[in-house]
């Protein structure tokens, strides 16, 4: 007999045929043409610990500050809290927005005049009269040793145009670090209030939790965080003006500096609004922590903030350790509807591995916890994804929290390609199943 190879034509019966199959394929519910992805989410604990619970409850500190909070610095993380939320006057801690934004957005050399109305703000004041000019960084010393207000009028002004726009550069800011519950009017922390065009009244100040991330942010993280901490770790400071009118010599008011040796910066300030308030980084060893503390007592009792920042401190050191809490799940294959699987067949359910893709420096979590404490893996992938898929595609996100605090989302990524089934690959698919040869 003649031997015969079908190749490109098929009788038209067998054309129906292999439509019909094609059909079948693309509109089965194994393979969905316009699969649905529906997210699921996986939580479970790993670590120390028998469950996964967070260790014992915090212990209640006797603290004179009607709200304060012990924050580690690297996680954003509240290791203890006092009303951590609650919105209150924050006096001269405000100084610490105002010294890191001018860093950021100025240069140290920069020639400012004072004005008018930077020479009439209230003690404690340097006392420049209007029209005298001085080098930006030696106001910036002013600031924060003396907490002088005219000189955080001076900044402000020099910095944006006028003090309206240099707090709403302010709140911008404070945003930006996450802080929701802060509100500027002043560079200088001085209480005060402003109703707005719809009516709405708002208050100058910030809530301890916020306030403890703002120093997190302009001693750790931020591009002029050397000059932040040689600012506030200077002693004594002495210059003029540029005119050599006036001389002019601070002194550091940030006690902690001397009573404690891993201190390494802080603001204090107090209006009758606001009370004696305190805002503080420190160091021991490889930990670092901020706290902050509002409503810390008014007069005569001024000693309060170091009483409660020392108590803060050693709560801290005797409670956390660092510990590496890297960990994270097996992730298992994804299904991939309307895929073609990675063997051709297509009877079978198409899929893809998944991975994280982390450099080896990226396996490393240093977390403060406590004895007993679990760090939660929570793992967000859909159920299945429509093919095709990409090598390196995000399919979802695996997030490490401490307790209620997010430490770090590793993106998932897709291992390999999964292409569609298409009708062409369908024809070809059964194409190749019908070809033959006869005799």
């Amino acid at each position: 007999m003649e031997k015969r190879i079908i190749r490109n034509g098929l009788p038209p019966v067998l054309l129906a045929a292999v439509c019909c199959v094609c059909l079948g394929l693309l509109s089965g519910a194994g393979f969905r043409q316009n699969g649905t992805v529906s997210s699921a989410d996986t939580v479970f604990a790993a670590g120390t610990g028998d469950d996964a619970l967070l260790g014992s409850a915090a212990e209640e500190l006797n603290l004179y500050a009607q709200s304060a909070v012990l924050m580690d610095a690297d996680t954003g993380r509240i290791l203890y809290a006092k009303n951590a939320d609650t919105f209150r006057p924050m006096a001269s801690t405000t100084k610490i927005m105002t010294c890191i934004l001018a860093l950021e957005m100025c240069d140290l050399d920069d020639t400012v005049t004072v004005s008018a109305y930077a020479a009439g703000q209230p003690k404690v004041h340097l006392g420049a009269p209007a029209g005298r000019t001085f080098r930006l960084e030696d106001l910036l010393y002013s600031l924060m040793l003396e907490s002088h207000n005219d000189s955080a009028v001076m900044i402000a002004e020099h910095t944006a145009g006028d003090v309206k726009a240099f707090a709403e550069m302010m709140n911008e800011k404070a945003k930006e670090l996450g802080c929701e519950d802060t509100w500027f009017i002043t560079p200088n922390g001085l209480d005060a209030s402003e109703t707005y065009d719809d009516g709405s009244r708002r208050d100058h100040g910030t809530t301890a939790a916020d306030l403890a991330r703002i120093m997190a942010y302009c001693v750790w993280e931020s591009p002029r965080r050397e000059k932040f901490l040689e600012i506030t770790r200077t002693q004594n400071y002495f210059f003029t003006d540029l005119e050599g009118k006036g001389s002019y010599s601070c002194r550091n008011h940030n006690q902690l500096l001397s009573l404690l040796s891993g201190a390494v910066s802080g603001k204090t300030g107090f209006t009758g609004g606001a009370g004696y308030c305190y805002v503080a980084a420190f160091e021991d060893g490889d930990e670092r922590y901020t706290l902050a503390l509002l409503g810390c007592g008014w007069p005569p009792n001024k000693s309060y903030k170091w009483k409660d920042a020392r108590t803060l401190f050693d709560y801290g050191t005797r409670t956390y350790h660092t510990e590496d809490v890297f960990c994270l799940p097996r992730l298992p294959a994804l299904r991939v509807m309307n895929g073609i699987p990675g063997n051709g067949d297509i009877s079978e359910q198409a899929e893809v591995e998944l991975t994280l893709n982390l450099a080896e420096e990226e396996k490393s979590l240093p977390a403060l916890i406590r004895d007993g404490e679990k760090i939660s893996l929570r793992v967000r992938i859909p159920q299945d994804i429509p093919a095709p898929v990409r090598k390196g595609e995000k399919v979802g996100e695996v997030s490490c929290l401490l307790g209620e605090t997010l430490l770090r989302t590793y993106p998932v990524y897709a291992e390999e390609e999964v292409p569609k089934i298409t009708w062409i690959w369908c024809v070809q698919h059964i194409l190749r199943a019908f070809t033959f040869t006869g005799q």
